[in-house]
């Protein structure tokens, strides 16, 4: 029980706790022990082929690459033993091919044991975990987890460290239409505007204010409130209601703009109360509008 407890949250670490039969395992006569870290020509390592991401930036491997011809390999990469000098990459592609950006040789490795299906998920898992991914990435990732590794939300919420309203957060934004992820994905609209456009039943309206977002740079807020109405339009008639003025107060308000040749905005609730707003352009402007309140007294 308290083993179980002590790997919540740890998410590829967790993945990658060594398992007895590593532990006492070697294999062939390399000289390389599954289960320790061992120098590994980089020509013997394969890419990981449950690899969830193929796009790596160009300039950000560089940057890797300089630190490496500085620093060297801090953080080993972790593969897997498929046959003599022949290894498979589990976790680390970034540093793999940085090193090899380098001219680096050899590489530090993790070596041991896994099946296809953990080869898998903690390709999986330590995709959630970088720190660049957007939202749709991430969404996919746990998808991902459910449908291949056969995990429920309350597994993945163990191995990723993550709370099951965040991961049920992210899933419900592969519901949305493919344009509104695409815009996610392209950092166009963000993940609360999401949140509040997956309210909308009806795909056109999901649509329509994603494109108002990405063109008039809605907020938030904004988007809530244009989706709150959308989904209880009582409120709109209620609303209307209570700031309607009365014909006779239209007309006065009229008469009032010809008046001082400026808006004027007329303010009454539903009990007769209210205030007459006259704004003012400069302190020029202000003597006129002064002038010709005193002439009408």
């Amino acid at each position: 029980m308290n083993a179980k407890r002590q790997a919540l949250g740890r998410g590829l670490s967790a993945l990658l706790a060594i398992p007895e039969s590593d532990e006492r395992s070697t294999n062939d006569n390399t000289g390389t022990v599954v289960g320790a870290i061992a120098s590994i020509f980089v020509d013997y390592i394969e890419a990981n082929p449950f690899q969830p991401r193929s796009e790596f930036e160009e300039q950000a491997l560089n940057e890797l690459a300089a630190s490496i011809k500085h620093q060297g390999i801090i953080q080993p990469i972790t593969v897997r033993k498929i046959g003599h000098d022949k290894y498979q990459l589990i976790s680390g592609e970034r540093r793999l091919r940085a090193s090899k950006l380098a001219g680096l040789e050899e590489i530090p490795a993790y070596i041991r044991f896994a099946t296809d299906g953990q080869m898998l998920e903690m390709a999986l898992v330590e995709n959630i975990q970088r720190e660049n991914l957007n939202a749709i990435e991430v969404a996919l990732s746990y998808q991902a987890l459910i449908d291949e590794c056969k995990l429920t939300q309350e597994q993945m919420s163990e191995k990723v460290g993550k709370n099951r309203t965040t991961i049920t957060n992210y899933l419900r934004l592969l519901k949305l239409p493919a344009e509104v992820q695409l815009d996610i994905r392209d950092d166009k609209i963000s993940m609360g505007h999401a949140r509040a456009l997956i309210t909308l039943d009806d795909t056109e309206q999901q649509l329509f204010i994603t494109k108002q977002i990405v063109e008039k740079g809605l907020s938030v807020r904004e988007v809530e409130k244009m989706v709150r109405i959308i989904n209880n339009p009582e409120e709109k008639k209620i609303k209307k209601t209570k700031d309607a003025l009365p014909e006779n107060y239209k007309s006065i308000k009229d008469s009032l703009i010809h008046h001082f040749s400026t808006k004027i905005e007329i303010k009454r609730n539903n009990r007769g109360r209210g205030n007459i707003v006259i704004p003012f352009a400069s302190d020029k402007d202000f003597d006129r509008i002064l002038t010709l309140l005193k002439e009408n007294k």
